[in-house]
């Protein structure tokens, strides 16, 4: 059998104007990977975007050890997404949940 581990991933989606696409990219720096990367047992934290025409795609997707660990950053309601109140100036809707997946790493 090959060898792996097992993570818990949590993947979030938001979308902005693309005029706004570099402004909000450092906003998630300075907010929600900054909160993410303060909680232990954080294994990692990726952004990844798309840009289209005229909508920029953003996703966070976070590693964690276990449900837990992912509770102590999105409370109780860990399957809720979570947002800052500046959001409302850059995000074109908020999805109400985040994504949740086991993650393999062979």
């Amino acid at each position: 059998m090959i060898s792996m581990n097992k993570v818990n991933t949590c993947i979030w989606h938001g979308k902005t104007k693309i005029e706004y696409a570099d402004e909000y990219l450092e906003f998630l720096e300075k907010t929600g990977v900054k909160d993410y990367k303060s909680i232990p047992r954080n294994l990692d934290v990726e952004v990844w975007r798309r840009k289209g025409k005229d909508i920029c795609h953003f996703w966070t997707v976070t590693k964690w050890d276990s449900y837990k660990s992912i509770k102590q950053f999105a409370g109780k309601d860990y399957e809720k997404a979570k947002y800052y109140p500046k959001d409302k100036e850059y995000l074109l809707e908020f999805e109400e949940n985040v994504i949740h997946t086991e993650t393999f790493i062979f």
